[in-house]
């Protein structure tokens, strides 16, 4: 199993690196640019221009492999693929109104179909796995009502798509958060009695293809990911956490979104109350530390260091419990 997943892991990372190039060109072409907000950090305006949407190849190049090596696909692992391709495609489309008008989709209307995606993924995942129970950190497992858990798992999703969203606002910052994520997620996989050798197969092909798709997006970027990227593996990586019983150490794990996320909400709902004041200097957290003067290399390798020893901080916690 365990060269299968090498396997895997390289031909992902081949394949990303190899058609990776054309494709950036393609994006060129049809003008897949990315446009930056003026209110945003003054050093960012020199990314104008970037093709965007680099997510989508590395969606197509996962589905792609697992499709032709694990075909025909089983039950149990129909949810993320489903949710891969469903949130990507809604992912392309911003990316793709974003390019042309500035613009992306409207964001009650995503929330929408994340919702709606989610609650049928979660759904799914419930009546497969018959799950009546959600597995603590450090006490074990704990009864929980069918309808309850459905519920708590779409929230799960949703959030953890909306905050890797939120993450990818640095070159690199959010492929290498999400990279340790899924080798996490891979490992559980394994360890998990019985083990998920699907899970931690589709772990291993998405951790290629960011591996792959960040040789061209660390600073300086060549190409973004995009919302077709970050929507969608975000939304994977809850989906990866509920089927391995894990959803409550992803948010060890996973800190970093967390934290990006509730800077954001802090901020405006700060911003709001107090009439204009503001608790960082802009938000997410990432951007509060390139306006404290930070570099951005700097930033992106402390984050992807905090990530890395999160990741061991949650395997621990499995160990303990």
């Amino acid at each position: 199993m365990t060269l299968e997943l090498i396997q895997g892991l390289l031909l992902a990372f081949a394949l990303v690196v190899i058609l990776m190039p054309p494709y950036i060109r393609l994006l060129r072409h049809f003008g897949f640019a990315k446009q930056i907000r003026e209110e945003g950090p003054e050093s960012h305006q020199v990314k104008s221009g970037t093709p965007t949407m680099g997510g989508l190849l590395v969606i197509l190049v996962v589905l792609g492999i697992f499709m032709l090596l694990r075909w025909p696909v089983q039950g149990g692992i129909i949810a993320p693929l489903a949710t891969l391709a469903l949130v990507g495609l809604l992912g392309a489309a911003d990316d793709y109104l974003n390019a042309r008008t500035g613009e992306g989709i409207r964001a009650r209307q995503k929330l929408l179909w994340q919702t709606v995606v989610a609650i049928v993924v979660a759904f799914q995942i419930q009546t497969t796995y018959d799950i009546t129970a959600i597995r603590v950190p450090f006490v074990g497992d704990v009864a929980i009502d069918p309808v309850v858990y459905i519920a708590f798992a779409a929230f799960a999703i949703v959030a953890a798509s909306n905050g890797v969203n939120i993450t990818d606002g640095l070159d690199g910052l959010a492929g290498g958060t999400l990279a340790f994520a899924f080798v996490s997620f891979m490992i559980i996989a394994l360890l998990n009695v019985p083990a998920q050798p699907n899970i931690a197969f589709l772990c291993a092909l998405i951790i290629g293809a960011l591996l792959g798709f960040l040789w061209f997006n660390v600073h300086p970027a060549q190409v973004f990911m995009g919302d077709s990227g970050s929507l969608s593996l975000g939304a994977v990586l809850a989906v990866i956490a509920l089927i391995t019983g894990q959803i409550l150490v992803l948010p060890i794990i996973g800190l970093i979104f967390v934290v990006e996320t509730m800077s954001d909400i802090i901020q405006i709902g700060y911003f709001k109350a107090s009439g204009g004041k503001r608790v960082f200097r802009m938000a997410p957290l990432h951007h509060h530390y390139e306006m404290k003067g930070w570099a951005e290399p700097k930033i992106i390798v402390r984050f992807w260091i905090t990530s890395i020893m999160l990741a061991l901080v949650a395997l621990m916690s499995l160990k303990l419990r």
